[in-house]
Formats: C-alpha cells, sequence, structure tokens
C-alpha cells in the first residue's frame, strides 16, 4: 500500500492548475485512447466537466471557443480530436501582442490640459462665424477657468486671449473683439458651489439626525414619568 504513494515531486506539472489533477489525468488517458472515435467522445465529456468546474465561462463570448483551446494546451498540444474550433497552436498562445506606443502630449501651457487644445481644434474647422465666435468665447472661459484652479489670483483676458492665439497658431483672436469674459468670482463660484451644495446637503442630515434623536429621548423620558406618577 505504501509503494502506491504517489508525490508531487513524482508527478507532471500541471499546465493550467485551475483545473487541478484529476482534469490532466483525464486528458492524459484521452491521448492514450488508441480509437479517434474514443478519443472524441472522451474529449467532449472532459469538456464537459471543465465547463462545469468554471461556471462563470459561461457568461463569456465562445466560452466553448476557450475551453477546447485550454483542452489542448492541459494536453501539451498533442492530442488528435475532431475539435469544433481550429486547433490552436503553441506559438500563436506564445505570441506577444505588438506593444502599444504610449500617446507623449505635451501641451504648451500644462495647467490648461491637453482637452483645451482639442476644443481649439474642434474650433478651427468650423467656418468663420457667429457660431465659431461663441465657441472661442466658450474656450476662453473654461480656459480662464483653469487658470484660476491653477493660480487662485485674478487674471486679466489679455493674457487669456494671447495664450488662446498662441494655441491657435494665430486663427482666432479674440483680442481684436470688444466682449469680455467672465468675471474670475462667477467661474470660482461655479467651481465651489457644487461641492458647497454637497456640504450644506451632508449638514442638513446630520442636524436632521440629531434632532429626531433627541425628540425620540424627549419622548421616552415623559413615557417613563408618567408611569412613575
Amino acid at each position: 500500500m505504501i509503494s502506491s504513494l504517489e508525490y508531487n515531486t513524482e508527478r507532471n506539472q500541471l499546465l493550467i492548475p485551475e483545473y487541478g489533477r484529476h482534469i490532466q489525468k483525464l486528458v492524459d488517458h484521452c491521448r492514450a485512447l488508441e480509437t479517434k472515435e474514443e478519443r472524441n467522445r472522451m474529449a467532449t465529456a472532459i469538456i464537459g466537466v471543465m465547463g462545469n468546474l468554471n461556471p462563470h465561462l459561461r457568461d463569456v463570448a465562445d466560452f466553448q471557443h476557450k475551453l477546447w483551446d485550454q483542452l489542448f494546451v492541459i494536453a501539451d498540444f498533442n492530442l488528435d480530436v475532431d475539435s469544433p474550433y481550429p486547433i490552436p497552436n503553441r506559438e500563436e498562445l506564445a505570441a506577444r501582442p505588438p506593444k502599444m506606443s504610449y500617446p507623449q502630449k505635451r501641451p504648451r501651457y500644462r495647467f490648461y490640459g491637453n482637452n483645451i487644445q482639442g476644443m481649439i481644434n474642434v474650433a478651427l474647422g468650423w467656418e468663420k462665424g457667429e457660431k465659431r465666435e461663441a465657441l472661442a468665447y466658450i474656450i476662453a472661459n473654461h480656459m480662464k477657468k483653469s487658470f484660476l484652479n491653477w493660480n487662485k489670483d485674478t487674471v486679466d483676458d489679455a493674457v487669456i486671449f494671447k495664450h488662446l492665439f498662441e494655441l491657435s497658431e494665430g486663427e482666432i483672436n479674440l483680442a481684436a473683439k470688444e466682449e469680455d469674459l467672465l468675471e474670475s468670482k462667477s467661474l470660482i463660484y461655479r467651481n465651489t458651489s457644487t461641492s458647497r451644495s454637497s456640504t450644506n446637503t451632508t449638514n442638513h442630515k446630520r442636524q436632521h439626525g440629531k434632532k429626531s434623536g433627541r425628540t425620540t429621548t424627549n419622548n421616552n423620558n415623559n413615557n417613563n414619568r408618567r408611569r412613575n406618577n
């Protein structure tokens, strides 16, 4: 009986440890079958067991295809059966995808971010007219708000107009217009109004909870006094 013990150091390495030793042995037994008909029947049965062991794969698209690929991986790509899907090879699964190039965008003024440049490029694609001019002022106001986030002091509109002129390669020149941008106080207030309203709502809930607790305590005290009397 001692001679039948099997140690992990004497076993073959599991190619997909998630399926365990029993699936590995079933696949080895399937490879040892003589006829292809027997191997096909057992391979289909093994696929069913593998699907039951991983029910979450049923929500994955083409999960049956995934199971068949894993079957051939467990068999070390040495299994002569009829697969309903193209049989993978070692080179295809071991191949690495091409390295993706990381976009390196270095804006001229970092406090505006990359989205401002994209908005300016969109504006430059429009025909000149009232619609493009209105979009240019929207962009300029957004630039002013971003500038105030970086520098809390006031900023002159001429600085924003100059930066917009540079970022648009001289195509958008609002300095020649008579219209001014929004005031700094208005832009800062818009930034902080949302956070203030959420804070006020939280404080109101806390105060309401305290009042409710006090009311409950007072009612309990009154009931106790009545009982004692």
